[in-house]
């Protein structure tokens, strides 16, 4: 069995999110979307929030599951007896970003990545731009399921 870990923070999942989940699991025989949780890092949603909503989103793609993790993605990998790192490129930026990274994760693990390209109508789009394009009251509902759309205006509505 081919598996491949997509990791993220993923506050909030985004439809290009879901785009490149969807992707890999036609390229790999199952797909496990790795939610990174950081304590050192602030998010807007905790990490049991943003697994269930991942969970939910994925629940049509039956080679789809969902984990929350610490530490090295690498480490990750490893326990989960994966052989790609899928990860999802908006720009050449993101490439020169993740380039390196994926080198030490080769090096360290002998784990592959596998860059996707965003299809073309999300490639502008990031958890962070919608987050800020929200609290200042912009329409962001095409870019997020709309259980996740109604749940960050409802948390950004607590903070306010």
């Amino acid at each position: 069995m081919k598996r491949a870990v997509c990791p993220g923070s993923f506050d909030p999942v985004t439809h290009g999110h879901l785009d490149v989940i969807g992707r890999a699991a036609a390229l790999f025989d199952e797909v496990v979307v790795a939610v990174g949780v950081n304590p050192s890092k602030s998010r807007l949603f905790g990490p049991e929030e943003r697994v269930d909503m991942i969970t939910r989103a994925v629940a049509d793609l039956p080679s789809v599951r969902v984990e929350g993790f610490t530490g090295l993605v690498t480490d990750f990998c490893r326990e989960q007896d994966a052989v790609a790192i899928v990860k999802g490129l908006r720009s050449s930026s993101d490439f020169d970003y993740e380039l390196p990274m994926a080198h030490m994760n080769t090096a360290l693990t002998q784990v592959e990545t596998v860059f996707l390209p965003t299809s073309t109508g999300q490639s502008f789009v990031s958890s962070s731009l919608v987050k800020e394009v929200a609290a200042f009251g912009g329409d962001v509902a095409a870019f997020l399921p709309g259980f996740v759309h109604e749940a960050l205006l409802a948390r950004l509505a607590e903070r306010r």
